[in-house]
């Protein structure tokens, strides 16, 4: 594995399971100093146990990315720290799926909250130390289901927001030298999708060109590359790591 990203300060947010994790390791794997943040304390300790061991230079934070007051804290003490944030990886996500009639006020605001809120506290926070620099890379997630899924109202218009924040601050930041790009998931193996029943899971699988279920390495490899210097002339683009699944599907 190459150090590409020696010297640089990589942060991820939902970073204790699942994606975040897979792109904590790889980062760290490839020579960047990562700051994990998420609100499971236990699951932050082993990783950066795990990091730590393996030669990695990690540290982790305990946060919820909807709160701006931590956010900001966060940002802040990572400056004074490291003296410069090269990445921004917005990952923290949660899903509270129901029919809209079925939504109510705590499960459309936690679901907002995290995966859109938190990521615009994120880029906000982020953006003056990077401007200031010269240089930056914000990864925000989308998902598939941006373009609408039943029984998703909540994710899906979150998810949506992300595309057009994404959008938004690459025009923002760009004559800045910073790039800012989302990736949308689809059938990706995490407990998110570990908790759906078997019937569900296997119709899924059989809507994928590919042919199989996506591995969190398959997100970590397109995270690394729209974060890297070698991506510098990408900016605003919502990449779909989704096994072809959105080709022709109603979710596109």
């Amino acid at each position: 594995m190459n150090h590409r990203y020696y010297g640089q300060t990589v942060l991820v947010t939902g970073g204790a399971q699942g994606l975040g994790l897979a792109m904590a390791r790889r980062f760290a794997a490839e020579g960047a100093t990562v700051h994990v943040a998420d609100r499971n304390t236990e699951a932050l300790e082993e990783i950066e146990t795990e990091i730590t061991r393996g030669g990695g230079r990690v540290q982790s934070h305990r946060l919820d990315v909807g709160r701006s007051r931590e956010i900001d804290a966060w940002v802040g003490a990572v400056v004074d720290r490291e003296g410069r944030i090269d990445v921004l990886i917005n990952n923290a996500g949660i899903i509270r799926d129901e029919r809209i009639e079925r939504i109510g006020d705590e499960a459309w605001d936690d679901v907002i909250a995290v995966n859109l809120t938190g990521a615009f506290y994120g880029i906000r926070a982020v953006l003056p130390h990077m401007k200031e620099r010269g240089y930056g890379r914000i990864v925000s997630f989308s998902s598939m289901s941006w373009r609408g899924n039943f029984g998703q109202a909540n994710y899906a218009a979150a998810k949506a927001g992300i595309v057009g924040l994404t959008r938004t601050a690459a025009l923002e930041g760009a004559r800045s030298g910073i790039t800012a790009n989302a990736i949308a998931p689809g059938l990706i193996e995490t407990p998110m999708l570990a908790s759906m029943n078997a019937a569900a899971r296997t119709k899924l699988v059989g809507r994928v060109p590919l042919g199989h279920i996506g591995d969190p390495a398959d997100i970590a490899n397109a995270a690394v590359f729209l974060a890297s210097r070698e991506a510098g002339y990408i900016t605003g683009v919502i990449l779909d790591v989704d096994g072809g699944i959105g080709i022709g599907s109603s979710v596109r």
